[in-house]
């Protein structure tokens, strides 16, 4: 995979045009819940009440809407189990995996920086 300079600006024009396909995933997956979904499942497997706790103050609707987005964007697997309740559970893909390995030190930074600044 060849890597391009992060500090190429002509990168951003070339990559990124409005309505481009990189642009959408880039807004789906840098957006508020799409950050704190892909970040609860890092730890793992996890259901819709468990989701919903670690996203707090999402809704309903906006779990769902943000779960159908990420899978339809290949990083998030749905998974409905056939039992009586049904059980729902939702993992990363593999490409789901690779894009929270590359997140997580962000998120870090992020929390460091607000702590420092205050």
């Amino acid at each position: 995979m060849e890597v391009s300079d992060p500090l190429d600006s002509s990168l951003g024009e070339r990559e990124f045009a409005p309505g481009c396909a990189t642009r959408v995933l880039l807004d789906h997956v840098t957006s508020k819940w799409g950050v704190l979904v892909l970040v609860a499942l890092a730890d793992g497997t996890q259901r819709w009440g468990e989701l919903r706790r670690r996203a707090t103050g999402i809704s309903e609707k906006m779990l769902a809407q943000t779960l159908k987005t990420l899978q339809a964007d290949g990083l998030v697997h749905r998974e409905a189990q056939p039992t009586i309740p049904p059980r729902v559970d939702y993992s990363l893909t593999e490409d789901g995996r690779e894009f929270v390995e590359l997140l997580l030190p962000l998120v870090t930074w992020v929390a460091d920086y607000a702590k420092r600044s205050g």
